[in-house]
């Protein structure tokens, strides 16, 4: 297993929309290993494979503080079940050091597969629910600093610019 870069905003991979997952073979488990020891490692409670520049609808989450609840979605979806669109702080490893108020929904029913196949159903709610719809925006191409006004965008891109060239 090994640690995968995370492309950053406003990298424009990031708006690559990922493709379904075909074989699930060795090489898609291997990648979802090494996803979850990124995630771990960043750390983070959320990635899609989008972040790590493979355009494949793949996501690994576990909101858990002891990493005990590892989910893998694979050609994921999910229906809004009901409830209130709620606003909460949302950060993202490919928007380093960024938080901002988002609203979503915060109950839904996730259908996906497991890294070999297996398909099954997840109802979810709260911290959950809202990372499962974070995490399939990005296989969308979509990321949360969408959601926040041009203004608020546009500075938290100039700031990441400033501290990539910085960097380099």
């Amino acid at each position: 297993m090994s640690q995968l870069e995370i492309l950053e905003f406003p990298d424009p991979r990031l708006r690559t929309i990922a493709k379904p997952v075909i074989e699930f073979d060795e090489k898609l488990q291997k990648l979802v290993a090494d996803m979850f020891d990124t995630m771990y490692e960043a750390p983070g409670i959320g990635l899609a494979a989008t972040q790590v520049n493979v355009h494949q609808r793949v996501v690994v989450i576990d909101v858990s503080e002891d990493h005990s609840q590892p989910l893998v979605l694979i050609n994921p979806s999910y229906t809004v079940l009901e409830g209130e669109p709620e606003e909460m702080q949302e950060g993202c490893l490919s928007v380093p050091g960024f938080y901002e108020g988002v609203t979503r929904i915060d109950h839904v029913l996730l259908k996906a597969c497991d890294e070999y196949g297996k398909p099954y159903e997840l109802e979810a709610r709260g911290l959950l629910a809202v990372c499962i719809q974070h995490e399939l925006d990005h296989l969308d191409g979509k990321l949360f600093v969408d959601y926040l006004s041009t203004v608020k965008r546009s500075r938290i891109r100039k700031k990441l610019e400033k501290q990539h060239k910085l960097q380099a």
